[in-house]
């Protein structure tokens, strides 16, 4: 098997596989491509590849905020030179990738700042509000799209996240998500971390507690570390969302590894259990 057919089979194994193999360029430069199933004229993914000696790779998606690199599996043994080689190389590329990630988030803090701008306050009517049974709060609509700001702690506005009336959830393309998050209610005495608005808005409703909406579980642990820095002395829970039906049951395991590592509470739901028979 080539190189360039290993490059793309873990491109393909990681879920950011390249809607046109053809486009694949191995110049050492970073790559912008549009990922297989992404909607048309978006590029949301990178690549930087090198089949020199030694070859290596990374590939990752603006979209997610996934990164990985690759070496090929059948390569000799290198030695020191070539070693140092690989890192000057590694560090180039990351150089460039960085820039460029800078310049997406760029351009995405600044049309997720209009597209706010534009969008009108959410009323609790909303579909997706009224079938969760939560209110709006700090939420926008825009053209009948719930759209919730993803914030960092100093309160700057990178991205935003829309939600359909179906439930459907997209994210602005290129916006940061690591780090950012939607607050919900002023911080007491105590507050909660969570992943989802609705989770979030359930919580508040029923608490009174302030909670940090992150999106996903794998931003949970970078929002706690951030929110644990700004409040050291509160009490905080991370409520997990109970992935029973998913391999691994992520919910859980994130949420716990946030929870650990920042001397937090866990809260975990528990579900009835349905007898069939």
């Amino acid at each position: 098997m080539s190189f360039e057919q290993e490059f793309i089979n873990a491109l393909q194994a990681s879920g950011l596989a390249m809607h046109c193999p053809a486009d694949l360029v191995a110049d050492s430069r970073l790559h912008r491509y549009r990922v297989d199933g992404d909607k048309a004229g978006s590029k949301n993914g990178w690549l930087v590849l090198d089949l020199g000696f030694p070859a290596h790779g990374a590939y990752g998606s603006w979209k997610t905020g996934q990164s990985c690199t690759w070496r090929p599996e059948q390569q000799t043994k290198l030695t020191d030179e070539e070693r140092e080689v690989l890192a000057r190389r590694a560090e180039s590329a990351r150089a460039a990738r960085l820039a460029e990630q800078t310049s997406v988030h760029t351009s995405a803090r600044d049309r997720a700042a209009k597209l706010w701008h534009r969008a009108k306050p959410a009323f609790d009517s909303h579909p997706y509000l009224a079938c969760k049974g939560v209110p709006a709060y700090g939420v926008r609509d825009l053209r009948g799209q719930l759209v919730i700001p993803l914030r960092t702690e100093d309160g700057t506005l990178h991205s935003l996240q829309f939600i359909a009336a179906d439930g459907r959830k997209t994210f602005l393309t290129g916006g940061r998500k690591r780090g950012c998050y939607h607050g919900i209610g002023k911080p007491g005495a105590a507050l909660c971390i969570c992943e989802g608005y609705a989770t979030g808005a359930t919580i508040y409703q029923a608490t009174g507690i302030a909670t940090a909406v992150a999106f996903d579980a794998g931003n949970l642990l970078p929002v706690a570390r951030i929110l644990r820095a700004k409040f050291p002395r509160l009490s905080v829970v991370v409520a997990a969302d109970n992935d029973t039906e998913t391999p691994g049951n992520p919910g859980v395991t994130y949420a716990t590894a946030a929870a650990q590592a920042i001397g937090a509470a866990l809260a975990v739901p528990c579900f009835p259990r349905v007898d069939n028979g």
